[in-house]
């Protein structure tokens, strides 16, 4: 199955950033847990839910807090603030660049 092939791919990037950035994490299986896939639909926000309605994985939380998807994380690894996508302190010594908006009124 290609979706199957695409997604595992995506997991497997994820988890391997993870790793070699040493970054706890869990794995959620949703594939065989009916509550974890449930947990997952409820808990990704409305405007990043596909038109079916059902995101498909891998989907980035930080607890209850919904980081994003596969894209996000990607674009977050490149333009090197994935610490603050993930909602984390940056260990001490890292180069870190945080995104933050410009200044100004907000309207």
């Amino acid at each position: 199955n290609m979706l199957y092939l695409y997604i595992k791919k995506k997991q497997q990037e994820v988890v391997g950033f993870l790793e070699a950035n040493k970054i706890d994490f869990q794995q959620m299986d949703i594939a065989g847990d009916e509550d974890n896939r449930k947990w997952m639909r409820e808990n990704v926000p409305g405007e990043k839910k596909p038109q079916n309605g059902i995101p498909l994985p891998p989907q980035i939380f930080n607890e209850e807090r919904y980081c994003g998807d596969f894209e996000s994380f990607f674009s977050a690894k490149e333009e090197n603030i994935i610490y603050s996508f993930l909602g984390l302190a940056p260990p001490p010594g890292t180069k870190v660049r945080t995104a933050v908006l410009p200044q100004g009124p907000f309207i």
